[in-house]
């Protein structure tokens, strides 16, 4: 186990690391290993990169983000001018499908509705707006509507947690009620929590992933 200034250390250095944040703008603490982001950065990409860049230092069990969004004056940009941003980027990604996504722009803040039928879809639709210039942040309300729930869904997610996570497979719960999946047990770092959950979120017709795994060294 690492103690709390080795962990605040080891994010601070992995903070440093990433090209895409400017790390000085971004306080780091650490508790038990749950560690918590605070300060400002000039981007929403910023911000999220952040989040990421913490998560893969081993020994992070939870992470808390406070960090706000401060755009500097040549990134303003009007709600107008960033929805019509935000469409394009919509129609302009091959893997959100065409007229099921739509936009609402507040103050910079970027809320997405709409209906697809794959997690991917919803994930793309999000990548495609958070790194527009002048936007602050990303609420993905997009919602599932698949087609097919197929019967062995619980099977084709162990066959995949096999593939994907091979050291993690027999430590997972699932329970698979309908289109929901269930995932208990513990992983021994993010990148395989993460690995986990998307797998989960991978099999055909699944809309809701309930994931209380715990990372555990």
């Amino acid at each position: 186990m690492r103690s709390d200034a080795e962990l605040r250390s080891d994010v601070q250095a992995e903070l440093d690391w990433e090209p895409a944040i400017k790390s000085t703008g971004i306080g780091v603490a650490a508790s038990d290993g749950v560690v918590t982001l605070t300060g400002h950065v000039a981007s929403h990409a910023e911000k999220y990169a952040a989040e990421r860049a913490a998560q893969r230092v081993n020994g992070v069990k939870a992470l808390a983000v406070e960090i706000t969004v401060k755009l500097p004056d040549s990134d303003q940009r009007t709600d107008t001018d960033i929805a019509l941003a935000v469409e394009r980027g919509l129609a302009w990604s091959a893997l959100v499908p065409a007229d099921k996504v739509k936009a609402m722009v507040e103050n910079g803040w970027v809320t997405l509705t709409g209906e697809v039928e794959w997690d991917y879809q919803r994930k793309a639709a999000e990548k495609a707006v958070r790194n527009l210039m002048g936007v602050t942040g990303v609420s993905n309300l997009i919602v599932f509507t698949p087609k097919v729930v197929p019967s062995d869904v619980e099977k084709r997610l162990r066959d995949a947690l096999e593939r994907q996570a091979d050291r993690e497979a027999e430590q997972i719960d699932i329970t698979v009620t309908g289109s929901q999946i269930k995932l208990r047990g513990t992983v021994h770092s993010w990148a395989e929590f993460n690995a986990v959950q998307h797998a989960a979120w991978s099999a055909p017709g699944v809309t809701s992933v309930m994931n209380d795994l715990v990372v555990q060294d």
